[in-house]
């Protein structure tokens, strides 16, 4: 690859933390390129035809879409991150849309309007990691001794989770074991700790304050 590579980004956005963290494993240069999503300019609308980050400029050719553009950096660039059978790359990819879900599930979380709504989704979330815990080896990643995709994906799922508990014990872990250690290796990997801004808890929780949702009052003690 001899293009220059530019990541349009947002501060919060977990998808473009999947980027961010598939170009740091492959060791790419890149730069990136923040854009405010409430005030999009021209540019930004010409090369994300969803009006969505991550937008991925391959030279002048946009790439949209977290997926795809992880796609295209495990085709162009070594090492693999994907596993080489068709099967396994198939279930990985699926656990990939898995964590998709789940974050629809966390905004829900920290969008719930009262606190039933919040324990309801709170529940939810619960039981999505039960169904992962399943999932799960021996570690430390996602399939074993080897890095991927999924782990990439699942690294700024997990993220929410360092803010939440700031908020109070919400036992999202209590009942899996796997997924808590899984949670722990990927805090601490370069990779994914890099793939924000050092300030990212504290406008995450700014922006959480904000929302007029059950955790609004909680999010605004620790932001004041």
């Amino acid at each position: 690859m001899t293009c220059e590579l530019t990541l349009i980004s947002h501060a919060f956005c977990p998808y473009v933390q999947r980027a961010a963290i598939v170009l740091a494993e492959k060791r790419v240069p890149f730069t990136r390129r923040d854009v405010d999503l409430a005030n999009k300019p021209d540019w930004f609308r010409a090369v994300s035809p969803l009006g969505k980050t991550p937008v991925l400029l391959v030279g002048d050719t946009a790439i949209f879409e977290s997926a795809v553009i992880c796609e295209y950096l495990d085709d162009t660039q070594a090492p693999r991150l994907h596993p080489a059978d068709p099967l396994q790359r198939a279930r990985h990819r699926a656990w990939m849309e898995f964590g998709s879900a789940m974050l629809n599930g966390i905004a829900a979380f920290y969008g719930a309007p009262d606190e039933a709504s919040l324990r309801a989704r709170r529940d939810e979330l619960v039981q999505r990691f039960a169904t992962l815990e399943t999932a799960l080896d021996d570690g430390p990643w996602f399939e074993g001794e080897r890095f991927s995709i999924v782990d990439a994906v699942f690294g700024p799922v997990f993220r929410y989770f360092d803010t939440f508990e700031r908020f109070g014990d919400f036992g999202f872990f209590d009942a899996t074991p796997r997924v808590l250690a899984w949670r722990t290796a990927l805090a601490a990997r370069e990779s994914v700790r890099r793939a924000v801004a050092a300030d990212y808890d504290a406008r995450l929780c700014a922006f959480i304050a904000e929302r007029g949702s059950a955790l609004s009052p909680r999010a605004s003690a620790l932001a004041a």
